[in-house]
């Protein structure tokens, strides 16, 4: 049997046409996931900056320049993150993928040449191919699209944890380096302390018990304020590497404090119908429960035919004559029914499904999980602010009156005054957890909270803490060392040359007077609430 060169040409047109129908470019598209992302308040991927180094540095330079925020990073991140190249790469294959599943297999061209007895040949040429890929063309095409917007999501979805990565590398590094700056400060304030007491000590004043204390508790405070450096260098650098930045790129520099609270947290309920909706981890999952029950039906439907082949064939005789037509070539099921292909299929879906339901849970949980997380975070935000915080000022101010009157020495104003501090850092790692459980919540919900487009105000600086305003200090008799930690405390009582008596108990009453009323006097308290007021700000 043999073909005609005109009908062969026509087989192999029409499969290259159905071929063509279903084709995708060989590329991802920027409009592949961005708007994805766009919807769910992520940064659109710029993929022409992508695999562009030139463009992309001066991009990078022209953010480094100015101080790094959150909203830097991220740009930052969409653009050089090792991750995400990663996750572009994976998209890249999602789609050589659905290329591959669209296309036919070649065509096969056969030809013989056969001598017969008494002169001359036959010959035979034909063309064939694989009547399933045919048959299977629209439904292959159908599954390899619903397949690729699996990847779609699930890209998406990553690229949504990485910016998520990010936001908490940024809490944890801001809050580190605040944390850091304070316990620098605590450890010169500490230093300058354990300094006056040797100077006590010296002129008799104080007991060597009372001087090792300090010199203990300012040993204490260098090694707080080394482990704050070394805790900041290493958030520095994960966020880095989250970034992909190093060399002279990872010198930028960050003056952002954490923000505060958002005015009012958004409704859970709210929350889980937009999870429910937008959760590209879930959608995802869902995505490949379809497409795995579309190729259970097909499965189903043509686990007969397997390896089946239609073509055309020309045979031309050794006496001249010519012989053309089709030839079907069918797999008879005798032996392999398709039995471990229906099996396989029924267990993926089943796969499939179970992983929906286990996306469901988690992204249910996870959302009342990370409502009531950040709900507890921001109570513990506000004890600090209202409670903490305020109380801890007005025991110094207390302490500071106390020892104006000589019922306390310096040391115990000074303990005082760090305990104040303590509490301050406290109240800045509430804070950050409180926004790190915000990024866990958004993580659950698939998207960023409606209520970040409040975020606003922000958390004081360290120098706002360490010198509040109208605060006066007089350290002039101390040897021109800096106090400025002590925030406002006057030591003009104490002059450079202590006379020789001592005091090791500094809380003694040297003279039958009274001084009661200088425990709780109402203006003083009244100062320190409005200086805290100035700091930090309302509770929101």
């Amino acid at each position: 049997m043999t073909a005609s060169p005109a009908r062969a040409l026509s087989a192999l047109a029409l499969a290259a046409a159905l071929a063509g129908c279903a084709s995708l470019s060989p590329q991802p598209r920027g409009d592949d996931i961005s708007p994805l992302l766009q919807s769910r308040g992520a940064n659109a991927v710029d993929w022409d900056a992508v695999g562009a180094p030139a463009d992309e540095r001066a991009a990078i330079d022209q953010w480094l320049e100015q101080p790094m925020t959150l909203e830097a990073a991220l740009r930052v991140a969409m653009l050089r993150s090792p991750r995400l190249q990663e996750d572009y790469a994976r998209l890249g294959l999602a789609r050589a993928e659905v290329l591959e599943a669209v296309q036919v297999e070649n065509p096969r061209l056969s030809l013989s040449r056969m001598s017969v007895d008494g002169g001359g040949h036959n010959r035979t040429a034909g063309l064939s191919l694989p009547l399933l890929d045919l048959l299977l063309m629209p439904a292959r095409a159908r599954l390899a699209s619903a397949d690729y917007e699996r990847s779609r999501l699930e890209v998406a979805s990553s690229v949504l944890g990485v910016a998520a990565d990010v936001q908490v590398g940024w809490y944890e590094y801001v809050a580190a380096r605040q944390v850091a700056a304070m316990r620098a400060a605590v450890a010169e304030g500490a230093s300058a302390s354990a300094e006056l007491a040797q100077r006590f000590h010296d002129a008799g004043n104080i007991s060597e018990l009372q001087l090792r204390q300090e010199q203990a508790i300012a040993s204490q405070a260098r090694i707080d304020a080394l482990r704050a450096k070394a805790d900041a260098g290493r958030h520095r650098l994960a966020l880095n590497s989250l970034l992909g930045l190093s060399g002279p790129q990872a010198d930028w520099e960050a003056s952002d404090n954490l923000p505060l609270p958002v005015p009012k947290e958004d409704d859970p309920e709210r929350l889980l119908a937009l999870a429910s909706e937008g959760n590209l981890e879930l959608l995802a999952a869902r995505q490949e429960a379809e497409v795995l029950a579309d190729a259970l039906g097909l499965t189903q439907k043509l686990r007969w035919l397997g390896g089946s082949e239609i073509g055309y064939e020309r045979e031309e005789e050794a006496d001249g004559k010519r012989l053309r037509g089709p030839h079907l070539e069918l797999e008879i099921p005798v032996f392999n029914q398709g039995q471990a292909k229906l099996a396989r299929a029924q267990a993926q879906l089943a796969g499939a499904l179970a992983r929906v339901a286990r996306a469901e849970l988690s992204t249910r949980n996870g959302v009342r999980q990370g409502t009531e997380a950040v709900a507890a975070m921001r109570d513990v935000v506000a004890t600090h602010r209202e409670s903490l915080v305020p109380q801890r000022e007005a025991i110094v101010a207390r302490q500071q009156e106390r020892q104006n009157f000589m019922l306390i020495g310096v040391f115990e104003l000074v303990q005082a005054k760090v305990a104040e501090y303590d509490a301050y850092q406290a109240y800045l790692e509430a804070v950050r957890d409180y926004w790190l459980a915000r990024v866990e919540l958004s993580r659950a919900v698939g998207q960023r909270l409606p209520s970040d487009a409040n975020i606003g105000a922000r958390t004081p600086g360290v120098q706002d803490i360490l010198q509040p305003a109208g605060a006066t200090m007089d350290h002039s008799q101390h040897g021109g060392m800096d106090h400025s930690m002590l925030g406002g405390m006057d030591h003009s009582n104490h002059g450079a040359k202590p006379a020789p008596v001592d005091h090791s108990n500094h809380g003694a009453q040297p003279a039958p007077v009274d001084h009661s009323d200088h425990d709780a006097p109402p203006e003083p308290e009244k100062k320190a609430e409005d200086e805290h007021a100035h700091h930090h700000g309302d509770t929101p």
